[in-house]
């Protein structure tokens, strides 16, 4: 089978598309047949060795898949071979992947394989952050920076699904415009000069949450805008650099900075709650009441640079790896 591999951590160039013998699913897993794997901001940064915990070697990037059931372990019951699923996966740029049989969900008749690739951590994170986190509630006004983004675009969704009048900041106008289909009631530019006046005319009473997955220099603004009681929450750091806030801002305000770390959530501390919260989800796209849109499409023999792209943090949406059609 077809594989992408890194035998180095030091560049995007050192992948490459070599052959390996297909993989055996063992106890309590199965093996899928890969059709799309989804790439975050999140597997760029591991393909390079700069997340705090680095893979092993060779290492094949990919944990977030679509695909069908090829192949059962032992002690499985209940998933079928040929079932369309969404799974945890153990290198997903390839033909085929072992998934824990714990992590699979079917994907509903209407969800497409590319929508089912790039779903599960973009919209488990969304919804766990506005309503377990930041307890979202109806009439109430969600700022989302970095809204074009996967996770971004989640974010707008899930916040108007939950009722709320979601601003959504992103920094070009096919950005902007990608938010406002995705529900978005305004939209504004990410330009630091004049921003909380430009986004005081938008929301003159203030903000009660903010969804920031950059935290960029937006931040900090972003926080001051908050109203009494507001909830400022941190999904990650795309910007780069990790900003300072001063502490006296949540006193004067009343506010909360709110850490949301979707790996603990969902692999260490609260596993069963992440299940049935994707479950959730996957019943609102069932019943057409939540459409995950689709990033860019990148070929299986394009790894590398779908990689780049996902690091760079330029696309719509969330990038997919589309491995295979049918």
């Amino acid at each position: 089978m077809r594989v992408v591999e890194g035998e180095a951590l030091d560049s995007f160039d050192r992948y490459r598309l070599v052959e390996r013998p297909l993989p055996e699913p063992g106890a309590g897993e199965v093996r899928i047949r890969v059709a799309a794997c989804g790439i975050g901001y999140v597997d760029a940064l591991v393909a390079l060795g700069r997340y705090q915990v680095k893979p092993a070697l060779p290492h094949v990037p990919g944990g977030e898949a679509a695909g069908w059931i090829d192949a059962l372990g032992s002690d499985v019951a209940g998933p079928a071979i040929g079932d369309r699923v969404l799974a945890t996966v153990h290198g997903g740029f390839a033909d085929y992947a072992i998934a824990p049989a714990e992590s699979l969900h079917r994907l509903p008749p209407a969800m497409s394989m590319l929508q089912g690739a790039g779903f599960r951590i973009n919209y488990v994170t969304a919804l766990h952050a506005l309503r377990d986190r930041a307890r979202l509630a109806a009439g109430e006004t969600l700022l989302v920076i970095g809204a074009a983004g996967g996770t971004g675009l989640a974010a707008v969704q899930v916040g108007k699904r939950l009722g709320a009048r979601v601003v959504a900041v992103a920094s070009t106008v096919p950005k902007r415009a990608a938010a406002t289909r995705a529900g978005a009631d305004a939209v504004l530019d990410r330009e630091p000069d004049g921003w909380r006046d430009r986004l005081k005319a938008i929301a003159p009473d203030g903000l009660d949450v903010v969804f920031d997955p950059v935290s960029g220099p937006l931040m900090q603004p972003a926080f001051r805008s908050l109203r009494w009681g507001g909830r400022h929450l941190v999904i990650g750091f795309a910007a780069g650099a990790i900003p300072a806030l001063p502490v006296n801002l949540p006193l004067l305000k009343g506010a909360s900075l709110v850490g949301v770390d979707y790996r603990q959530f969902a692999a260490v501390f609260e596993g069963g709650k992440a299940r049935a919260e994707l479950d959730e989800l996957l019943d609102w796209v069932g019943k057409g009441t939540l459409v995950p849109p689709v990033g860019r499409v990148f070929g299986l023999a394009e790894a590398g640079p779908a990689l780049a792209y996902a690091l760079a943090g330029g696309g719509i949406g969330k990038t997919v790896l589309e491995v295979a059609t049918a």
